[in-house]
């Protein structure tokens, strides 16, 4: 399998066996030309072998540590065989219904690639993602870029009803490491996702990388991927608090250059944190104004 394997989909596993083996009910695992390669991330209970028992057709990999989201997708990239690798959250769905198996196979995966083979320059693909709940509204049609001082930017179509109006497929900025298909000979070219960040902002990151190297990314609407959203860590954690405020200052330090950088610096800092402290202090959250406090300390002192 592994000299005709095309599609290697790699996901990661930090105490969410729940969340996977759903993932892993929606995949076409009857499809002999993919491989499916779950990294468990050190979880607390040894799920991995229990992932392995209910799934015997998949490879996977238990770290005795945690890598984190690049460190995780880079163990499973040095495992893949794929010409082409789909990496996947664990908290997503490929279906919210049960689907024939036929339609499956022959449906999901497909229009990503055949947008990947139909021009060599593009390195990235991405799905049209939408959230599992309420309506499934939209959470991501492609990025606009990031503003160069503030980073700020934003998803297209977030929070919109999809009645179909973000369905033409179109080249954006970052891929959503959500869900993003890459050319395993942009990953040759560009390098394995970056590792510094542990969560958060790497895709962003490598986005930047693949592009530098001669990619475009692209946006492909003809599959939708359902995103439940932050079950590892948690919409309002001290660690989700703590990487986005380091993280975005470590972005800005490895890709702004001269006076933008130290203008970004002087905003995020000054400016985004320190409002950010005073928020989750008149919120009654001091654990994540602590952990915004740490985020620039710890930054500041690497």
């Amino acid at each position: 399998m592994h000299q005709e394997c095309k599609l290697s989909v790699i996901t990661i596993n930090y105490n969410g066996l729940e969340d996977t083996c759903a993932l892993m009910n929606t995949l076409p695992l009857e499809d002999t030309s993919m491989e499916v390669i779950v990294v468990d991330n050190a979880s607390h209970e040894d799920e991995a072998t229990i992932i392995e028992q209910r799934f015997p057709q998949i490879t996977v990999i238990r770290s005795s540590k945690n890598l984190g989201f690049a460190g995780g997708n880079n163990l499973g990239i040095q495992a893949a065989h794929g010409k082409y690798l789909f990496f996947l959250n664990n908290d997503t769905l490929l279906y919210l219904k049960n689907i024939d198996k036929e339609e499956r196979v022959k449906n999901i995966f497909q229009p990503l690639i055949e947008r990947l083979e139909a021009d060599s320059k593009i390195g990235i693909i991405c799905p049209k993602i939408c959230f599992s709940w309420d309506g499934n509204p939209i959470q991501f049609a492609g990025y606009t870029p990031l503003s160069p001082i503030t980073l700020r930017n934003h998803s297209i179509g977030f929070g919109e009803t999809d009645y179909g109006q973000y369905n033409l497929p179109h080249p954006t900025p970052y891929a959503h490491g959500a869900a993003m298909l890459v050319r395993r000979d942009a990953i040759k070219k560009a390098g394995l996702m970056p590792e510094c960040y542990f969560l958060y902002y790497e895709e962003l990151d490598w986005s930047l990388m693949i592009r530098r190297a001669g990619y475009d990314i692209w946006y492909e609407p003809a599959v939708t991927i359902y995103h439940k959203e932050s079950q590892s860590t948690g919409q309002q954690s001290s660690m989700r608090t703590y990487y986005i405020t380091r993280n975005r200052l470590l972005f800005v330090r490895r890709n702004n250059h001269h006076v933008s950088r130290l203008l970004s610096y002087f905003y995020l800092i000054t400016i985004v944190a320190s409002k950010d402290i005073i928020k989750h202090l008149i919120n009654a959250r001091p654990d994540l104004a602590k952990a915004t406090f740490r985020g620039v300390n710890h930054f500041i002192k690497s």
